[in-house]
């Protein structure tokens, strides 16, 4: 077994191996290295050839048309270009939209941003396993909005949002719909043909890509969605997304997307089965709570909280084990998580919150020596616990 053990596969994941050399061939001299722009040469043409191919492996991953897809340095930017492009293109029709206050900070900064220029934003209350009731979407609705943005998976928990029933609501009024699928591409199967969604952002770094590459999804068929652009310059991707396009990255994307739609139903049910032998070995200390929907959710995430320790002083303990307390993008922040938080959970919990999240290169070593090593190290902050010594005497600690 190789230490550190990683678990932290949210928050990214190593490049594989396979798309690695793929992305190694598109940066020398004798590999596919030009600007795919420059059609008047060989070297031109074949960049714009594995431009094309790259397109055709992310679209047959979420069963879209090639032509849909546009390139972007990650979901970040597919966020931002959704979002900012869509109320730009109908500002005459509506300056509304609706988000959950659970999305990733990609998500909710931009809409702050939005509301700063003009717009208002609606951000709905998840319920206490951290779904999005469609109810609470429907009475939100309002006729001048334009857009909703909820995503696929939530990034901290691993709790799945029902989109189809959403989508059929939003496509009925005539309103866009987007999805953050950063967590969701390559881990669970996304069907554009029958999933009413109108934007969907892509990273490629979640799903053994490298970083800084991405891309939109943006629906042709039957509605046209129509964006403003973020950038300008050179009019590339249909004038919607400005700047030379990074052969390599692309090319590595896809072949990412490639190995994810072949291998993916076989490495989400070993993945799973990781999880759960994981959950099940922390509910036998006792005191462990799931933080989450029980079932609906995706395979590679778990997020627990373990009465009477704070999670600074359990990863402290475990140096040797690459976990977190939440998001990246946060995990400089002393703040609880705002994804905990606003499911209602109390902040000594959200406090105490650990996000484990498995991957494909996950073992059952890895798994077993984790179990071993967050047992003992549980066990032993606990007898150090004036809090755990309150749980065990029953007395009740009142939090907001």
């Amino acid at each position: 077994m190789r230490l550190p053990i990683y678990l932290d596969y949210a928050a990214t994941t190593p490049v594989d191996p396979r798309v690695a050399v793929l992305l190694g061939r598109h940066l020398t001299r004798d590999g596919v290295f030009g600007n795919p722009s420059s059609t008047t040469h060989i070297v031109g043409r074949q960049a714009a050839q594995a431009i094309e191919t790259a397109r055709n492996q992310v679209a047959a991953l979420i069963n879209a048309n090639p032509q849909e897809i546009i390139w972007t340095s990650g979901a970040t930017e597919a966020n931002n270009l959704a979002l900012i492009g869509a109320v730009r293109a109908q500002a005459r029709r509506g300056r509304h939209l609706l988000t959950s206050k659970t999305e990733h900070k990609a998500v909710l900064d931009v809409c702050r941003w939005l509301e700063r220029n003009g717009c208002t934003v609606t951000y709905l209350d998840p319920g206490p396993d951290g779904r999005i009731p469609l109810e609470r979407v429907a009475a939100a609705l309002r006729p001048d909005t334009v857009l909703v943005s909820l995503m696929r998976v939530n990034n901290e928990t691993g709790v799945l949002h029902e989109l189809a029933a959403i989508g059929a609501l939003t496509r009925e009024r005539g309103i866009l719909l987007h999805t953050d699928a950063a967590q969701s591409a390559g881990k669970l199967p996304i069907d554009l043909q029958t999933l009413p969604i109108d934007l969907l952002s892509l990273s490629a770094h979640k799903m053994y890509g490298p970083k800084g590459m991405g891309a939109l999804y943006v629906r042709q068929h039957p509605v046209r969605v129509r964006l403003e652009p973020l950038l300008y310059g050179g009019g590339q991707e249909r004038g919607l997304r400005a700047g030379t396009l990074p052969t390599h990255q692309i090319a590595a994307m896809g072949e990412a997307c490639r190995i994810a739609h072949s291998e993916m139903d076989a490495e989400q049910t070993r993945i799973r089965q990781l999880r759960d032998q994981l959950w099940q070995a922390f509910t036998r200390l006792g005191a462990v709570e799931l933080n989450g929907h029980p079932q609906q959710n995706v395979a590679g995430i778990l997020n627990v909280s373990f009465t009477g320790i704070a999670a600074e002083a359990l990863l402290a303990a475990v140096p040797e084990i690459a976990i977190s307390m939440g998001s990246a993008c946060t995990s400089a922040s002393y703040e609880p998580s705002h994804v905990l938080r606003a499911m209602g959970i109390n902040e000594i919990r959200a406090r105490g919150a650990i996000r484990f999240s498995l991957g494909r290169f996950t073992t059952v070593e890895d798994i077993n020596y984790t179990v071993h090593a967050v047992t003992a190290a549980v066990n032993r902050l606990r007898e150090l616990s004036p809090l755990w010594e309150d749980h065990q005497r029953g007395v009740k600690i009142e939090v907001d």
